[in-house]
């Protein structure tokens, strides 16, 4: 489905909603314009669909991450007093193979960011979404690959020079560490139609009821 069909969908979802509500409730609501529906159309997919155009570098995604992100996320990423850390984990090994070998290792508490992304659009579109923390949907899309390209650069997946930009966030989601990680064949996915394994539960862990160890940054 194009971008273009969305948007037109959406606004005549809005449309038909607000005339609805018009009837009912004379006076209440009104169509969104088309300004509005474009604020809120900024989804990127994992095919890279509705990425915007511009890039950053690594340069400038530190000065914006120190700014902005240091507080939450701590000066490389390795914090866990919020949230899970960002960075982490993953190796040169894992960065060729396309898989965070860490996740299968049950003495491996922490699973950080970059341990489980498998597409780089998830971080451009949740940075751009919900960051940061007290202004979501302030960065422009320039220092959205600025941050991104920061962190990939933390993650040891680009130089310090490198420049992330519309055209070449393919490339640079090649070399994720975790880019083979997804996967539908597990019970979160009950379909008998190729997707997913049925139903069948895949949990491996034991359940530890007591003397359990501590864990932290999940």
């Amino acid at each position: 489905m194009s971008k273009w069909f969305e948007w037109a969908a959406l606004a005549l979802v809005c449309a038909a909603a607000s005339a609805w509500a018009g009837e009912r409730y004379p006076g209440i609501g009104r169509a969104a314009t088309a300004e509005e529906v474009r604020a809120w159309d900024i989804d990127v997919r994992a095919d890279f669909l509705g990425l915007p155009e511009g890039e950053g570098s690594v340069a400038r995604g530190k000065e914006l991450y120190l700014a902005q992100c240091v507080a939450c996320h701590g000066g490389a990423g390795e914090s866990n007093a919020f949230f899970t850390p960002l960075v982490g984990g993953t190796t040169a090994d894992d960065i060729r193979i396309g898989h965070a070998r860490a996740l299968a290792d049950a003495d491996i508490a922490k699973r950080t960011t970059f341990m489980r992304l498998p597409t780089l659009s998830t971080l451009f579109d949740y940075i751009q979404r919900a960051m940061p923390w007290e202004t979501p949907k302030s960065l422009p899309p320039d220092d959205v690959y600025a941050l991104s390209a920061y962190l990939l650069h933390l993650a040891g997946i680009v130089p310090e020079t490198f420049v992330l930009s519309h055209s070449n966030v393919a490339d640079v989601q090649n070399r994720l560490p975790n880019r083979h990680g997804m996967t539908t064949d597990h019970g979160l996915w009950p379909g008998d139609d190729g997707i997913g394994n049925g139903g069948i539960p895949d949990v491996q862990a034991e359940r530890c009821m007591s003397d359990c160890r501590p864990v932290h940054g999940n």
